[in-house]
């Protein structure tokens, strides 16, 4: 088969790879000790009435974060992260966008989400609620801004997970209700909170804290492995052994 005049010669180049098939980078990498800090992730709200000042200083944390030499992460939505992943870009950093969409037309028509912002856009396929999981999972730091029910779910994956939470206070919604929210849950899993106005300083706060221990919290999904005998979490949602 042929896909253009010059694939035949191009072709003909190719040699075979003889190295290993798979390998191994860094043998010595632990993941459990590593205080880089590669994404940030900002999660704010999407639609309504969002003042111009709040819109001004999610643009500012998203050159913030580029400046950071961290990758930004958005859900690849208008309103507050858009203006964040407009900030990163507009200062030469990196911006993925998390789409729920299943293509890019769908992003576009369906969801009437943006595309200009972002170096790459994830279409998972999986509605606004399922991609969430896949914000917070890509996110080493989470940022809150403002926010709905969707950013309130986003926050309690981050809670739930243990995650490092940055929080850009007043700007309205979820963000300027978490203070009150948290003491509520009553529940410890290692998440840390970061509350700031100033997108530069909670930027680096939350990069400091992270780099000074933070990373060595597991997610939730990491613990380690026992030899001995397997027992089930104490907790009311626990399914009982053999379920």
């Amino acid at each position: 088969m042929r896909y253009s005049d010059s694939d035949g010669l191009a072709r003909q180049e190719v040699r075979p790879y003889t190295g290993q098939a798979s390998p191994d980078a860094d043998p010595s990498y632990d993941p459990a000790n590593d205080p880089t800090v590669r994404t940030i992730g900002m999660m704010g709200s999407a639609g309504g009435v969002l003042a111009p000042d709040i819109r001004r200083r999610c643009y500012d944390l998203g050159t913030a974060i580029a400046k950071t030499g961290c990758v930004l992460i958005t859900g690849a939505c208008p309103g507050l992260p858009y203006d964040c992943a407009r900030g990163a870009r507009d200062a030469g950093g990196l911006s993925v966008g998390v789409s729920p969409a299943l293509s890019r037309s769908e992003h576009v028509i369906k969801y009437a989400s943006p595309v200009d912002a972002y170096d790459v856009i994830i279409y998972t396929g999986s509605g606004l609620m399922g991609r969430e999981v896949h914000n917070i999972h890509s996110s080493d730091i989470v940022i809150i801004a403002g926010g709905h029910s969707g950013t309130l779910g986003e926050f309690a994956i981050a809670y739930d997970e243990g995650k490092l939470i940055g929080i850009l206070t007043e700007t309205g919604g979820i963000a300027d209700d978490i203070s009150r929210i948290v003491p509520q849950i009553d529940k410890d899993t290692g998440a840390l909170l970061v509350y700031d106005s100033n997108p530069e300083s909670l930027v680096q706060c939350c990069i400091e804290a992270y780099q000074q221990g933070h990373y060595k919290h597991p997610s939730t999904f990491q613990e380690p492995v026992s030899t001995q005998e397997q027992t089930w979490p104490k907790s009311p949602s626990s399914a009982p052994p053999g379920s």
